[in-house]
């Protein structure tokens, strides 16, 4: 993909120590921002991921997954342990998490060549001392770059409710492109429909605010009204990485489109419904494909266009 834009990650890599009743324990390659760098990597995008690996076995094993896929990394240099995260899943595939994990992302330098787009989230956002360096990486790349954020939240990690609020608002509120799954929403407003908190959040800033809903599709909130995508049948083997998924696939559809980067922000902000619909069609493709394997592994370009063969267009 000659004319890919340069895409820039920032985040967490974990190692998914996965757990199924009855069986031995899998590792996984692992961490939010991690995982939707490998999925853009995967669909042919140019992709740099800024964060911290470990010098340990962890460390190795997302080392080479992600060069696998062609994803540039960079730390900085610390020697942190890798994360571990404790994933259990149910006899339905359904994950609940545990963590081993500490974020005191240092002073990295941003690649030479300036990123079209920046996407951060998760951990990365939330945990100090290095979620205030996320926040000083990203916000001089704004003149230049569109931002997506995913909360992805981990209510382990979230610390003070009141306060993981106020910070995700701010990183609404900085970004262009937000994800958020209905379980985040409603952890983050327990007193408030995830749709309705999803609306408010569009009307703090970005340029389109995305729901995902699980095995009922997602939705895209845009200025002149919503748009609803029904997820596609699928035999379910973990849903590990789901969401991450989905963002690669958002983002994917969204560089294919010219609507990354500060020349494409006003198009991003006039978005079309029917533009909406499709990128959405991507999006809920690429997290299908996702969830039937066991693991983060999200599809390359040629798995996402069968995907996009069997998944529903737009609900009327």
């Amino acid at each position: 993909m000659p004319d890919s834009p340069a895409l820039l990650v920032i985040g967490e890599c974990v190692a998914d120590v996965v757990r199924l009743p009855g069986a031995p324990d899998r590792i996984h390659p692992g961490g939010s921002p991690a995982n939707v760098a490998y999925g853009l990597a995967r669909l042919g995008r140019h992709t740099t991921l800024i964060t911290q690996l470990g010098p340990d076995l962890h460390g190795r094993l997302i080392a080479n997954h992600l060069a696998s896929a062609g994803v540039r990394v960079l730390t900085d240099g610390s020697g942190a342990p890798t994360p571990v995260a404790t994933v259990d899943l149910d006899d339905a595939g359904s994950a609940a998490y545990t963590f081993e994990i500490t974020w005191t992302l240092g002073s990295v330098e941003v690649p030479v060549e300036r990123p079209r787009h920046v996407h951060t989230g998760s951990v990365a956002t939330v945990l100090e001392p290095g979620a205030d360096t996320v926040l000083g990486l990203v916000r001089p790349l704004r003149t230049h770059a569109t931002v997506s954020y995913d909360p992805n939240v981990r209510p382990a990690l979230m610390g003070d409710h009141d306060r993981a609020v106020r910070r995700a608002e701010s990183w609404v509120a900085l970004s262009d492109v937000v994800k958020a799954s209905d379980e985040d929403l409603r952890w983050l407003y327990p007193d408030e429909e995830p749709g309705e908190a999803a609306g408010r959040w569009l009307r703090s800033g970005p340029a389109i605010v995305l729901l995902t809903r699980g095995p009922r599709g997602a939705q895209a909130f845009l200025p002149g009204g919503t748009v609803s995508i029904g997820a596609p049948p699928v035999a379910v083997a973990d849903t590990v990485g789901a969401g991450d998924a989905f963002m690669s696939g958002t983002l994917h559809a969204l560089a294919s489109r010219g609507l990354l980067g500060a020349g494409g922000r006003a198009g991003l902000r006039s978005l079309d419904p029917a533009v909406a619909a499709e990128v959405l069609r991507h999006a809920v493709a690429s997290a299908a494909v996702t969830v039937a394997r066991a693991g983060a592994l999200p599809p390359d370009e040629e798995e996402l266009a069968e995907a996009l063969t069997s998944t529903p267009g737009p609900e009327r």
